[in-house]
């Protein structure tokens, strides 16, 4: 089985020296990368674009989205997508590397953004059209300011990067509520404290008391938050990763099933297979068929 490509962004700079920034137009970086974007891939970066014309559908870690324009994506490093694209599609791309953003800043980090920090967190915002014009001008001063000679240039390149994933922000916020209150604010902290210890004991822990009891509340209250912020179960957000991360491991490991259901912390394959089926409508074998090409 062929392995998933990870690209680095010294792969998109076309001779230019290695940098931890890019940015282009989509129709110049459909060019520049077809070579490396035309299957499914991985970064080692974060990434954003936002297409202004065309259609097609966009896939990430095995989620179709539509691509119209004012679709606006974010991707983090480590995710598998690829796209689909009608001839006429046009728009922005940038990606970074995490030391380039957060280096300069003290307190913000990527993760901080809940498309960036959240698996449960859609990766796309369909921008109405006052909404497009604001971030199709905010890509454009990007551009020229990635193109220039400027002194400061690197400063004013990382304001706008903020401008954007902030005003992302906003935009997902008015979908779940958290704009204002301290409640809300504290919501989605214990949210991205849940996630985060997801991530380190998803294979061995699958209980959501013993995540309630790391995070110091109740498992109803932990629901409770999980269902305000991604409307979804506790139970859901932490089986979805176990899942995902099942995706991956079929993707690009050469072990049978049974050994990936043990190295994800089942014991029993058969209720490992019944989990997957539920999460994703599919057996993993009939994923494998799908997906491995």
């Amino acid at each position: 089985m062929n392995s998933i490509s990870v690209l680095h962004i010294d792969l998109f700079q076309s001779g230019k020296n290695t940098s931890d920034f890019y940015f282009n137009n989509m129709k110049e970086h459909l060019v520049v990368g077809h070579r490396h974007i035309e299957k499914p891939h991985r970064h080692d970066f974060y990434a954003a674009v936002l297409f202004t014309k065309g259609m097609g559908t966009h896939e990430i870690d095995f989620q179709k989205y539509d691509v119209s324009e004012g679709s606006l994506f974010f991707l983090s490093p480590g995710q598998i997508h690829s796209w689909e694209l009608s001839e006429d599609i046009d728009g922005y791309i940038f990606f970074c590397s995490q030391e380039f953003y957060e280096m300069h800043y003290v307190s913000q980090k990527l993760r901080n953004f809940p498309f960036f920090g959240s698996v449960s967190f859609p990766r796309k915002l369909q921008l109405d059209a006052d909404e497009l014009e604001k971030n199709n001008s905010i890509f454009q001063e990007l551009g020229k300011e990635h193109q220039s000679q400027n002194m400061m240039k690197e400063g004013l390149i990382l304001s706008f990067m903020s401008q954007i994933f902030i005003n992302a922000t906003r935009l997902f916020s008015k979908d779940i509520d958290l704009r204002s209150s301290s409640a809300s604010l504290s919501y989605f902290k214990h949210y991205q404290e849940f996630e985060n210890l997801i991530e380190q004991y998803f294979t061995d822990q699958k209980s959501i008391s013993h995540y309630a009891s790391l995070l110091g509340i109740t498992p109803k209250h932990l629901n409770r938050i999980a269902r305000t912020v991604v409307q979804k179960t506790a139970t859901d957000v932490m089986t979805e990763r176990v899942v995902l991360e099942a995706k991956r491991m079929l993707m690009y490991l050469d072990e049978s099933l049974v050994e990936i259901a043990f190295r994800l912390g089942y014991e029993e394959y058969s209720y490992f297979v019944r989990v997957f089926r539920k999460s994703s409508g599919m057996t993993p074998t009939q994923f494998m068929r799908k997906y491995k090409v």
